[in-house]
């Protein structure tokens, strides 16, 4: 019995990022899958609806739903109050006061369009009249 390996048992991971990239993405894809497990464990054992999305290093997207992302996602966002409500008002008002100024100066340059499409015209008719005399 001696002569039998011992394991180190299991091992603690420093928490800091991992710079060989191969094992870094091994990693990800492990404890990725350790997370999709434990929300599935939630949400089976609890009746819980859940929603996880990842990026990966790579900039890839995974998600995992119950019963899916997108409903869990509406659900969630029709609870949330909007965060920039206020700012939308400001900006509502904003709006409001600057579209009759938008719709004035639109007609000024509508206005001056014809002027200068008259005014061109009465150029070129004189230039014809000085070349007849």
């Amino acid at each position: 019995m001696s002569s039998e390996r011992k394991s180190r048992g299991r091992q603690k991971i420093e928490m800091k990022k991992i710079t060989n990239e191969s094992n870094m993405l091994v990693t990800f894809s492990k404890r990725r899958t350790g997370l999709f497990k434990k929300a599935s464990e939630l949400s089976t054992l609890c009746g819980a609806d859940v929603a996880l999305i990842i990026f990966s290093p790579s900039e890839k997207a995974f998600s995992f739903g119950h019963p899916n992302v997108d409903t869990v996602i509406d659900r969630y966002l029709s609870l949330v109050p909007s965060q920039n409500n206020g700012d939308m008002r400001f900006i509502e008002a904003d709006v409001r006061e600057l579209n009759p100024q938008l719709t004035r100066f639109n007609n000024a340059l509508d206005i001056e369009r014809r002027r200068s499409v008259e005014l061109s015209h009465m150029d070129n008719m004189n230039e014809t009249q000085c070349w007849r005399d």
